[in-house]
C-alpha cells in the first residue's frame, strides 16, 4: 500500500469528459465499453472524495478547442479526426466532465490542447503551489494521456502512483501493459489501497 502524505497529495482526473467516456462521444467506440463494464468512474470518484477529506488537491484535465481551431495541430490521426468530426469546441455539452466526477467546490480544472495534461498549462505552477509531492492518477487512457501526463510528472519531480481499477484503456490487455510500464516509474494502487492509505 502506498505510503502518502494527504495534505502533499494530488489526483489527476485525465480526461473524464463525455468526448471520451461517453457512448457518443467522439472516442466513445475505443472507451465507452470499458469504462461501463468496469466501472472505473465509481473508483474514481471514491478516490477523488478521500483526498479532499484529507486535505489534498482534486485536479481535472480536459481537452477544449476555440471555434475553427485555431490551436489544434493536426499531427496525428486522432487530432485530425477532431477538427474534422467537430470535437472538444469550448462551451459545447460533450467537452463537460461526466456527473459521476463532477468537479466540487475547491478543485482545480485544467484545460488543454494537446495530449498530456503538463505541456502548455498551469498544471506544474498548481501543483507547487499547494507543495504538492505525490500525484495520483485515475482517466483515460491508460496507455495514452495517463501514461504520458505519468512521464511528464515524473520529469517534474513528482512521484506518482496509478490507481489501477480507476483507469482504463480501449483493451484490458492494453491497460495491463501500461500499468506494467508505468510500474517501473512509480507505484500502481488499487482504489481501495489509495483510500486506506489516505484516511487511515
Amino acid at each position: 500500500m502506498p505510503e502518502v502524505d494527504p495534505a502533499r497529495t494530488a489526483v489527476l482526473g485525465v480526461h473524464w469528459q463525455h468526448e471520451v467516456v461517453s457512448p457518443d462521444g467522439i472516442f466513445g467506440p475505443l472507451f465507452a465499453e470499458q469504462v461501463t463494464r468496469h466501472r472505473v468512474p465509481s473508483y474514481a470518484a471514491r478516490v477523488a472524495a478521500a483526498v479532499r477529506s484529507s486535505g489534498g488537491l482534486v485536479v481535472y484535465t480536459r481537452v477544449a478547442h476555440r471555434p475553427g481551431y485555431p490551436d489544434l495541430i493536426p499531427n496525428t490521426p486522432s487530432l485530425a479526426m477532431i477538427r474534422e468530426r467537430g470535437a472538444f469546441l469550448e462551451g459545447t455539452p460533450k467537452t463537460r466532465i461526466i456527473g459521476e466526477v463532477t468537479p466540487q467546490a475547491g478543485d482545480v480544472v485544467i484545460t488543454h490542447v494537446r495530449l498530456t495534461g503538463f505541456f502548455g498549462t498551469e498544471l506544474d505552477t498548481i501543483l507547487r503551489a499547494r507543495d504538492v509531492e505525490t500525484v495520483l492518477f485515475t482517466g483515460v487512457a491508460t496507455n495514452l494521456s495517463i501514461t504520458g501526463t505519468a512521464y511528464e510528472a515524473v520529469n517534474h519531480g513528482y512521484r506518482i502512483v496509478i490507481v489501477s481499477d480507476a483507469c482504463t484503456a480501449a483493451t484490458d490487455d492494453t491497460h495491463q501493459a501500461s500499468l506494467a510500464t508505468l510500474g517501473q516509474l512509480g507505484q500502481v494502487a488499487t482504489t481501495d489501497d489509495m483510500v486506506c492509505s489516505l484516511t487511515g
